[in-house]
């Protein structure tokens, strides 16, 4: 697929906002766009007849544009749909939720074309971002886990994983029920949140890599809240990688690459 043949749903309370983006779409070859005012708009759309992206700002009449994505991850029809937002908000307690229900990208308020483009090319990667290249691996044949303590990220993580062509994945909410798994299970990969009840991903790390039966998996870390304190600690522990969130599947698929290779 290519950014041309995108259907994209604008979603955008300001119709002169509205204009200019879509304007902005128009120019990368867009052709195949609809509009909504409210996310309530948006739903009915999007039940009517599925885009691959969503384009939506964060403050709506009726709802946040995070509530929006909240609401369409929980939803057959729209679960898997692409996710753009755009904001002028940057706390912690705004974005988290998006981070954790999945959006593919965060673009500032203001943006220019060329942001906008990118974030489309990262949404392309989402949702079309071809098998692993692992040599003498098969990546139907991994075993995989993924740790999480929310279910949306688990599956929005699971999403992106199984378009990678891997088959084999089995699913933790937290350190604790990953330990279990590990002690009775053999894996090629870890993929761990960092922040997570009972057992966080730290505490997860020094467990496989000084009391496990296999010391050696790569693990990959996800947080939304990386510093470089807790990077340098991390590494020291024996993470394999951390990436932030929202991550470039790109980045992903590369990093799986390299542990693997």
């Amino acid at each position: 697929m290519d950014i041309t043949q995108l259907y994209v749903l604008l979603v955008e309370p300001s119709t002169t906002q509205q204009r200019i983006v879509r304007d902005w779409l128009q120019d990368f070859g867009i052709e195949h766009l609809s509009c909504a005012g409210t996310a309530g708009e948006a739903l009915t759309q999007i039940q009517a007849k599925r885009p691959d992206l969503v384009v939506s700002a964060m403050h709506l009449a009726d709802r946040t544009g995070t509530e929006l994505l909240q609401e369409m991850r929980g939803l057959s029809a729209a679960e898997e749909i692409g996710f753009i937002l755009i904001s002028s908000e940057t706390g912690f307690r705004y974005l988290e939720p998006l981070r954790q229900a999945g959006v593919t990208a965060i673009l500032p308020k203001p943006f220019d074309q060329e942001q906008l483009k990118r974030a489309l090319y990262s949404t392309l990667d989402y949702l079309e971002p071809g098998t692993l290249q692992l040599g003498h691996y098969s990546a139907e044949e991994l075993n995989l886990l993924l740790v999480d303590d929310m279910q949306t990220g688990r599956r929005f993580m699971r999403h992106i994983l199984e378009r990678l062509g891997i088959e084999k994945i089995d699913e933790a909410a937290n350190g604790r029920e990953a330990r279990e798994l590990i002690d009775h299970n053999f894996y090629d990969l870890i993929i761990s949140d960092y922040y997570m009840p009972e057992m966080d991903g730290q505490a997860l790390v020094d467990y496989i890599r000084n009391q496990s039966s296999q010391p050696g998996v790569p693990v990959l870390m996800v947080s939304s809240r990386t510093d470089e304190s807790r990077i340098a600690a991390l590494q020291q522990s024996g993470v394999s990688a951390v990436f932030d969130k929202p991550f470039d599947v790109e980045t992903l698929r590369r990093m799986i690459e390299t542990v693997l290779a």
